[in-house]
């Protein structure tokens, strides 16, 4: 007999390797109303949320944001939105 009273003990934990952490909070217009879409360091797009919800004035606060993501790192990443969406996009750079 052993002292588990018959409760089963939880399984090990398997390891797995973790994605890597956000870099890039991009604000851009969609359809006339600002989103904002969380990249990482490669520019693969992990999340998208309303840009303005509690969470994106929370991630951005005390950042200056750099104007525009024109440059051709950002092609694949936006290719859904015009030049001019991308000229007025704040793009922030978070995490360290």
């Amino acid at each position: 007999m052993d002292d588990s009273f018959g409760i089963e003990s939880p399984p090990h934990h398997r390891k797995l390797v973790h994605r890597p952490p956000a870099r890039y909070l991009v604000i851009i217009d969609e359809a006339g109303a600002a989103i904002a879409r969380i990249f990482l360091a490669s520019r693969e797009q992990v999340a998208e949320v309303d840009a303005g919800s509690e969470e994106v004035a929370l991630m951005t606060r005390g950042l200056v944001p750099a104007r525009g993501a024109l440059g051709s790192e950002w092609d694949g990443a936006l290719q859904a939105h015009s030049a001019a969406e991308r000229a007025s996009a704040d793009v922030y750079t978070i995490g360290p």
